[in-house]
This record gives C-alpha cells, sequence and structure tokens, in this order.
C-alpha cells in the first residue's frame, strides 16, 4: 500500500546515519518512541520530587527532624535528601560512562529496575540510617537513568525537532509530580492497613519495575550510538525501520539525505571518545558552563521543591494546609513544561534559561516574604513553572553539546554537579531556617540563580536549529 523499506531507503548513498534521521518529519511514530521513554523519566521524577511531599510524614513518624544539628547529622530530613543525591552522583559519575559502552537501550532497562527494587525495600525501612542507605541505592540507578533518557531520545530525534521532542518528553515526566502531590496529601496523614501512609507513596513510586517490561518491548537501540561503535548494518537497519513508519504514516516519499563522506569508515578510522576530550577545544568553555549551571540549578529546582511543605510549615501554616498549599503548587509543574515544549525551536534554547533563572530568583524572595495564601501561591507557581521550564530546556540543552562517542559521559560528568550541590543544599537550607528564616533560604536560592544567569549568558553557545554533527565539529 504504501512504500516498502527499499523505496524508504531510496537516496541512502553515502548518507550516515544521522543526515538519514535529521530529515525526517514529525509524525505520531516519534511522538510514540518519546513518550515510552519518557516513562521512564516518569517514576525517576516521582521518586525525585516524592521527598517533599512525604517530608512532613518522615518528621511526624520521628524518623526525622525538619533542622540539622550538624553538618550530615542523619536524624535531620537534610540526610533523606543527601543520601539519594549522593546515590544520584555515584549514578551519574561513576556509572555514567555504561551507556556509552553498553548502549542506551540496555542500560535504560537495568537502571530502571535497580531504583524501583531499591525504593521498594526502603518503604520497609525502619531507621534513618536503613532508609537513607536504600534511597543511595535507588538514587545511584536514577543518577543513570536521568542522563541515559536525555542521550536516548536526543540521538533518535531529527535536529529541527529535538528541542520540542525533549519538552514534550519533559511535559509527560513531570505529569508525575502532580500525582504524587495528590497521592501524598491524600496518604501521607493516613495509616492504610498497618502501615504509614508515606510508605504507601515509596511503594507505588516503586512500580516502575513492572511498568519497564512493557515500555521496552520494540524500543531500538539508538542507530547513532550503534554507527559511533562501528555497527553500521544494525544502525542502518534500526533506520530503515523508522523511514518504513514514517513513509508508512506520511504516504508521502522521503528527500534524499545529505552524502556523508566518512559514513561508512572503518571504526578504527574513526575519531574514538576519550574523558579528556571535553576539557579541549571548544568543549572547555561548555563544560566549565554547564558544571557551572548545574551546580547552581539544584539550589532553585529541589532547594524549593523538595522543601516547599517544611517552608510553609515553618511560617506556622498548619500541616494540612501545608500539604493543600504544596499539592496546587505542584498542578502548575506541567504548565513550565508546556511553555518549554511551545517556544523550544521558537527562542533560543540559552536565553531561555536565563529567563528562568530570573523569574526562579524574584518570585522566590517574594515567597519568602508572602503570608497571604493568594501571594503564597502566586509565586510558589512562579517558581514552580520557571523551574520546569529550565528542565525542559536544559535537559536538551546539555545532550546537544556534545558529540555521540563522549554524550552520555561528558553529560554525566557536567549533570553529576547537580547531585554535588543537591547533597548540601538540604543542609545549607536547613541551617539557614533554623538560624535566619525562610527569607534566607530564599536568598541563597536567588544567588545561585544570578550565577546561572551570567554563565548561560557569557559562555552558552546558540544550539537552535543546528545539527548535533555541527555542533560537536
Amino acid at each position: 500500500m504504501y512504500m516498502d523499506k527499499e523505496l524508504a531507503r531510496s537516496g541512502y548513498g553515502n548518507a550516515s546515519v544521522s543526515a538519514r534521521l535529521d530529515r525526517l518529519p514529525p509524525t505520531r511514530y516519534f511522538r510514540g518512541l518519546v513518550a515510552r521513554i519518557a516513562v521512564g523519566g516518569w517514576f525517576e521524577f516521582y521518586e525525585l520530587f516524592m521527598a517533599a511531599y512525604v517530608s512532613l510524614g518522615l518528621i511526624h513518624s520521628g524518623l526525622y527532624r525538619a533542622t540539622t544539628a550538624g553538618l550530615f547529622d542523619i536524624n535531620g530530613f537534610a540526610s533523606f535528601l543527601g543520601s539519594f543525591f549522593a546515590g544520584m552522583f555515584i549514578g551519574t559519575v561513576a556509572l555514567g560512562g555504561i551507556t556509552d559502552r553498553y548502549g542506551r537501550r540496555a542500560v535504560f532497562t537495568a537502571a530502571m529496575v535497580i531504583y524501583s527494587i531499591a525504593t521498594f525495600i526502603a518503604a520497609f525501612q525502619t531507621s534513618p540510617e536503613a532508609l537513607d542507605g536504600w534511597r543511595f541505592i535507588a538514587g545511584a540507578g536514577i543518577g543513570v537513568q536521568l542522563l541515559t533518557v536525555d542521550t536516548y531520545i536526543s540521538e533518535l530525534t531529527p535536529y529541527k525537532t529535538r528541542g520540542r521532542y525533549m519538552a514534550f518528553s519533559i511535559l509527560v515526566i513531570l505529569t508525575s509530580v502532580p500525582v504524587v502531590a495528590v497521592l501524598a496529601y491524600a496518604l501521607v496523614p493516613q495509616t492504610v492497613l498497618g502501615l504509614e501512609g508515606w510508605r504507601w507513596v515509596m511503594i507505588i513510586g516503586s512500580a516502575g519495575a513492572i511498568a519497564i517490561w512493557f515500555v521496552r518491548r520494540g524500543l531500538p537501540e539508538s542507530p547513532r550510538w550503534l554507527e559511533s561503535k562501528g555497527r553500521h548494518a544494525e544502525a542502518h537497519a534500526i533506520v530503515d525501520a523508522i523511514e518504513a513508519r514514517v513513509v508508512g504514516e506520511t504516504g508521502r516519499p522521503l528527500s534524499a539525505p545529505q552524502a556523508d563522506a566518512d559514513a561508512h569508515a572503518p571504526a578504527a578510522n574513526r575519531q574514538k571518545g576519550s574523558w579528556g576530550e571535553m576539557w579541549k577545544g571548544r568543549y572547555l568553555p561548555r563544560t566549565i558552563m554547564l558544571s557551572l549551571f548545574n551546580f547552581c540549578q539544584t539550589f532553585g529546582v529541589y532547594g524549593f521543591g523538595s522543601w516547599v511543605p517544611v517552608l510553609l510549615f515553618s511560617k506556622g501554616i498548619t500541616l494540612t494546609h501545608s500539604l493543600l498549599y504544596t499539592m496546587v503548587i505542584a498542578f502548575a509543574t506541567p504548565l513550565g513544561a508546556l511553555g518549554a515544549m511551545t517556544c523550544a525551536e521558537r527562542l533560543e534554547r540559552k536565553w531561555q534559561l536565563v529567563g528562568c533563572a530570573l523569574v526562579v530568583a524574584v518570585a522566590g524572595v517574594l515567597f519568602g516574604q508572602a503570608r497571604e495564601p493568594a501571594m503564597i501561591l502566586l509565586c510558589g507557581c512562579a517558581v514552580t513553572i520557571a523551574n520546569n521550564w529550565l528542565i525542559g530546556i536544559f535537559h536538551t540543552y546539555q545532550a546537544e553539546l556534545y558529540p555521540t562517542r563522549i554524550r552520555a559521559r561528558a553529560v554525566g560528568f557536567v549533570f553529576s554537579w547537580s547531585r554535588v550541590s543537591s547533597i548540601f543544599v538540604g543542609f545549607w537550607v536547613a541551617a539557614l531556617l533554623k538560624q535566619s528564616g525562610v527569607t534566607a533560604v530564599f536568598v541563597l536560592i536567588s544567588s545561585a540563580m544570578l550565577v546561572i544567569v551570567v554563565m548561560v549568558s557569557v559562555l552558552g553557545p546558540k544550539t537552535n536549529g543546528v545539527r548535533l554533527e555541527e555542533l560537536s565539529q
């Protein structure tokens, strides 16, 4: 009925896998692929933001205190956050290179299973030490998964719609935030079947291990990764299938791909990636900029997102109303991803990052001073939308600044700085909250956002509408 595989490959010639993929139009097939990969990210972000919504339950149960007696106090809520982010640091730095070695699909599957099992076990722990230990293991799995999802999507999608597809994936992923907020609002104050409500919130989050067996079926390996490993036949076979699906959906022939002289060069003659490559040439300022960006962005994303109920409770708002306000603010989360998806290819991505950081800086300070419910919700929603708009853009941005041969490794390294800061942010927030109050917490967050504004403005390259291969030449 439609063109068969051979016709779909017309114009193949010496074209590389990248050239063939980059000429493909946007289709439902690509949206379906991205949505399925995003399901893995959905459970990751459920786990990431769950801490905020179970915080009051953990504190009320006596397992943790809201403030901390000192740095790395195991009995403070900050240790619950810090152990998880320490695991994420190990996952992104020590284990990040395995996705460049073993492939995107296999690592995507394994990481999801590991963190789901660890989260399930963590839900039944009765001491801070044991709970933090299993949270550390879950964090390691998620650390690998986060950078794998970014890399996977950036390599499967055409360059002209790369930003929009990545933002779409973040939109799917961020729907997990209002879901976990509603579950926490309903369950945390309750005891169900003899288990405290916060434990049920964690158990539900561990369902990713079941979902992955349905999601992974039909997901192709990254053809760009296969090509970088010299496995050209497998790479082109996958692109054959993708092209056939696109032609079948559109009913139109594909344009000829741009010829690439070294598309079929022997693997031995192709440049091999190394850890040191990210510190050379055009990659050096990118590595510096992204490292500082990632170190600072967690002050806004997790310094706010993971502490909203506690910050509200510290203002004298009741536990029930703190959870209610937090749930309402959480429903603004997908709006940030919608904004990112709408503007991903229309506005230069680096300037969107700058704008989001400025909004977080200003609205955050106002949130810290707000006392009226309307002002609390308005400023809280503004910070939430800007934070998640920033997430929707920067996951695209950092993945497109490095070549395929080192992409996962380099993204893992720069992203690991967000895990380093996340380990300490919780303790710093707890200390400031104890000594100086809520306003001081947001002065810290705003200062970090201003660092992002300067670094991205000065060192961030423009990427909209540029092929991955051109960005990395």
